[in-house]
C-alpha cells in the first residue's frame, strides 16, 4: 500500500481525537471514583461512623458511661475538621473487619496494628501511632523467670481473641499454653487472678496494669514485641478516603497534635480519676 499525505493527515487527526478524548475520559473516571468513596457519603449523611473496640486507653467509659481514650480525640477532631459529627460503633474486636467490609461504618480507627494478613481484607492509612507489646505476668507465679522460662508446657498465657498478641504468643512461646477471651481486661484479670502465667499487650497498659496493682502484677522485661504502626482501616479500593485521611494524619503530625494527645492518654494517669 501507497502511503500518502492523506494517509498521515487522516492518522495524525486521529491521533490528535484520541489525545483529546483520553483527559476528558481520565477526568469522568475519576470524578465516577470520587464519587463511590466513603467521604461523599460522610459529607453528604453530616456524620462519620467511626468503629472501635473498647480497651484502655484507646477506648472506654468513664464513670458517666460516657466513650473516651485516645481514639475517641481522634475521630471527635476528624470529623470536627470534616465539618461533620462523629458517631462511635463499639464492636467485638474478631468481628470488627468484617463489620468494616460490610458497611456497619466508615472507618477503623481502633489502634489497629498494620498487617500484611490484615491488608487482603482491607486498605490501611499511614499510621497515626506507633506502640510495641510487653509481657504482663503474675509476680508470685513467674518470680525468677527468664524469657525462656515463658516458653514451656506448664506456662499459661492469656490474650485477647483475634488481636496480635493472640497471633504472635504461639510465634514467640510454641509451647506455652494459649487461653483467649473477647475483651482486654478478661485476659488481664485472669493473669491477676493467678489463672494465667502472663499476657502480651501494647504499652503503656501493661505497665499501667502493674503499676495499679504492684504486689501481683510486673513488667518482667524492658522487651517490646512487634514494635509497629497503627493506622485507619478503610474498605479496599477507595483511594480518595487514603488520601483523604493520609493528609489529615500528615498534617496532625506535623503540628504536633497527635503526640500531644498520645502522651496524654499513654505518658499520663491524669485522666485515671475519671
Amino acid at each position: 500500500m501507497k502511503l500518502t499525505r492523506r494517509h498521515l493527515s487522516a492518522a495524525f487527526a486521529g491521533l490528535l481525537a484520541m489525545g483529546l478524548a483520553l483527559p476528558a475520559f481520565s477526568q469522568n473516571a475519576t470524578q465516577s471514583l470520587a464519587s463511590e468513596s466513603v467521604i461523599e457519603t460522610i459529607k453528604k449523611r453530616g456524620v462519620i461512623k467511626i468503629g472501635l473496640s473498647l480497651f484502655q486507653p484507646w477506648s472506654m467509659r468513664n464513670k458517666q458511661g460516657e466513650l473516651v481514650g485516645f481514639e475517641l480525640d481522634v475521630g471527635r477532631k476528624l470529623a470536627a475538621d470534616m465539618g461533620v459529627e462523629p458517631e462511635f460503633v463499639p464492636t467485638a474486636w474478631d468481628g470488627i473487619i468484617p463489620a468494616l467490609v460490610g458497611k456497619k461504618f466508615d472507618v477503623i480507627i481502633s489502634g489497629m496494628s498494620v498487617t500484611a494478613q490484615r491488608n487482603l481484607t482491607i486498605n490501611f492509612t499511614d499510621p497515626y501511632a506507633f506502640s510495641g507489646l510487653a509481657i504482663l505476668a503474675n509476680r508470685q507465679m513467674t518470680e525468677g523467670f527468664s524469657m525462656e522460662d515463658f516458653n514451656r508446657e506448664d506456662v499459661i498465657f492469656a490474650a485477647r481473641r483475634g488481636a496480635t498478641p493472640a497471633a504472635l504468643i504461639p510465634q514467640l512461646f510454641p509451647k506455652a499454653q494459649l487461653l483467649q477471651f473477647d475483651e482486654d481486661g478478661a485476659a488481664t484479670q485472669e493473669v491477676l487472678n493467678g489463672k494465667a502465667h502472663a499476657t502480651l499487650g501494647a504499652e503503656p497498659t501493661p505497665s499501667q496494669d502493674a503499676y495499679q496493682y504492684p504486689e501481683t502484677l510486673y513488667v518482667p522485661f524492658d522487651t517490646l514485641f512487634d514494635p509497629r504502626g497503627e493506622a485507619f482501616a478503610v474498605r479496599k479500593g477507595d483511594f480518595d478516603a487514603l488520601n483523604y485521611f493520609n493528609n489529615w494524619i500528615a498534617h496532625n503530625h506535623r503540628t504536633g497534635w497527635l503526640d500531644e494527645r498520645h502522651n496524654y492518654w499513654f505518658a499520663t494517669t491524669e485522666w485515671k480519676e475519671d
